[in-house]
């Protein structure tokens, strides 16, 4: 699978602007060759932009899903783009994926919310591992703060995915988790990590980019600067074949040992809710 990863937007609370902007970069990865195109957390409205979510806030089947249906429909390309979702009990910050048809395939709800920036604006969502099938892999979806905490990646090890997508909004001073955590995370899960960034300032936030695409050894197959970049990164099943027969950290854990927190098998949610 050939993935394109679109570090940008950034016009905080501009929906016009900012699918455009992802039109944009859809243009740009078809013409690449790309199947999917990957972009930022909150990438159609902006993340940093206070009670203007509330009112960007839209339900799964609004506008805003048209628009971006339409664009995967024209460049036949598949779509994770992320926004505010309205439901009766709250607003979620949701990650969706459209196929290349148009139809949405998969959603995921933000499931560890950072700060007050997103306490005070979101509710959590209760689904821990969302998955789609695009090509021969099975990708999985996270969002930013998500992948800090390693329950996450391991229930997504253990459930099958292949590819773990995970739209995001670092900020400096925390490079670190760009630099060091994401790899880790993509070695020992043997899986690829696509870790999308948004750049530029937002407010009070300057995001630190550093997108990346990882592969199951940990090592980049793509990295962007601190600016607006589109990245392109193959996925190779093979490299999970060969990773998982010389990293055996999966099959070799002591589950007798670690009792309760052994494995997120049998004890999460796993589900697409598309």
């Amino acid at each position: 699978m050939r993935a394109a990863l679109y570090q940008g937007p950034h016009a905080p609370g501009d929906v016009e602007a900012n699918v455009a902007a992802i039109a944009a970069a859809a243009a740009r990865a078809a013409a690449a060759g790309a199947d999917l195109l990957v972009t930022p957390e909150m990438s159609a409205t902006g993340y940093n932009i206070g009670e203007l979510s509330a009112q960007r806030a839209e339900p799964a089947d609004g506008p805003l899903f048209d628009a971006v249906a339409e664009i995967a429909r024209k460049h036949s390309i598949a779509i994770v783009y992320g926004y505010p979702e309205t439901v009766e009990a709250g607003n979620y910050n949701t990650v969706a994926v459209v196929g290349p048809d148009g139809a949405r395939i998969a959603r995921h709800r933000k499931t560890h919310l950072y700060g007050d920036l997103d306490r005070g604006l979101f509710v959590e969502g209760d689904t821990l591992v969302t998955q789609f099938r695009l090509g021969d892999l099975t990708c999985g979806l996270a969002i930013c703060y998500d992948i800090e905490f390693p329950e996450v990646a391991r229930a997504h090890a253990d459930a099958g995915t292949d590819v773990l997508l995970v739209p995001t909004g670092l900020m400096a001073p925390f490079e670190v988790v760009s630099r060091i955590l994401v790899p880790a995370r993509a070695y020992e899960n043997q899986l690829f990590v696509a870790y999308v960034n948004r750049c530029d300032v937002e407010n009070e936030l300057s995001y630190c980019g550093l997108s990346c695409a990882i592969g199951p050894d940990g090592a980049d197959l793509v990295r962007a600067g601190a600016a607006e970049e589109l990245l392109i990164a193959e996925f190779d099943p093979a490299a999970l074949t060969s990773g998982r027969t010389i990293n055996t950290h999966l099959p070799d854990r002591r589950s007798d040992l670690y009792g309760p927190l052994a494995s997120s098998r049998g004890h999460n949610e796993t589900r697409s809710n598309g």
